[in-house]
């Protein structure tokens, strides 16, 4: 039989930041071997310590050996009198907890400015190097694949291209590397990515529907298909039969919603401020984070 042992470190503190360790290990006989990477999330709770305000905690990250971070789901949550920090992650690693707010200026007025402010603080988006987000642009396939992977905070991992037209130099490799790898993301019939295209909305919903998968986050019920759950909008038979599930997938589940309460817009490309709130949902309603 084989079993799971979950191994912590006391806690330490990185560059003032409250960290702790977590190796999974799995024992087969008297054989021992560390699982480095998982298809669900494990869970562990930090402590936070009294005299700290769990208000101003923002986000867990991962500290890799190299000193570099990433997110990785978290919220504060009470049990009885004490705060700890839920943080859900797929690999083995060390983490911190971290107050890291931050406030686009262009979105002050916007309608997804608690959003695109929330997924920024959690290292989810990022703007340009002015600081500004431009929540109205469009976004591309390489740009939602690195979304993706940083929002579910996934390790970035390299290997042999997956597709023609993303090479090793790419920027973006990593991320598409990574995000083939755990089946967010296919190519094209002719083998090709074409990270530079902008991204359709019917695109985007079907890798949200694939990372539900990873969330944990129920479907469809087994009840309802997709033509019922799309019957509302009057242009859904606009989208594409191979989306059509994993649009109704990320509708019932309330992550994406329709650009008006009748207009699905499948077809449309779509836009960083949609994409930062369709982020927010996806892990509040996988409850990762409040």
């Amino acid at each position: 039989m084989l079993y799971y042992l979950l191994l912590f470190s006391d806690n330490c503190r990185i560059g003032g930041a409250l960290a702790a360790e977590l190796t999974v290990k799995g024992v087969y006989g008297d054989k021992t071997f560390e699982i480095t990477k998982y298809n669900r999330y494990v869970q562990r709770s930090i402590a936070i310590p009294t005299g700290i305000d769990p208000s101003k905690i923002t986000t867990g990250i991962v500290v890799e050996p190299d000193g570099t971070v990433r997110h990785v789901p978290t919220k504060v949550v009470k049990e009885e009198q004490a705060y700890f920090a839920q943080i859900n992650s797929l690999t083995n690693s060390t983490y911190a907890i971290v107050w890291h707010p931050y406030e686009f200026s262009d979105v002050a007025s916007h309608w997804s400015k608690t959003a695109v402010n929330d997924m920024g603080s959690r290292m989810i988006i990022e703007g340009d190097t002015q600081g500004l987000f431009h929540p109205n642009r469009e976004i591309t396939r390489a740009e939602f694949a690195a979304v993706i992977v940083r929002e579910l905070g996934l390790r970035l991992e390299n290997g042999a291209a997956a597709f023609s037209d993303v090479s090793a130099s790419d920027w973006y490799s990593s991320a598409i590397y990574t995000a083939h790898a755990y089946d967010l993301i296919n190519g094209f019939e002719d083998g090709a990515f074409r990270p530079n295209d902008k991204i359709t909305r019917e695109q985007a919903m079907v890798i949200i529907a694939k990372a539900m998968t990873i969330t944990n986050l129920k479907a469809q019920p087994a009840n309802a298909s997709a033509q019922q759950t799309l019957l509302p909008y009057k242009d859904a038979s606009k989208a594409a039969e191979w989306a059509k599930n994993g649009i109704a997938d990320s509708v019932l589940a309330g992550i994406v919603s329709g650009r008006t309460s009748t207009e699905l817009a499948p077809k449309a490309f779509i836009t960083r401020a949609e994409v930062a709130a369709i982020m927010q949902r996806l892990l509040q309603k996988s409850d990762l984070i409040q």
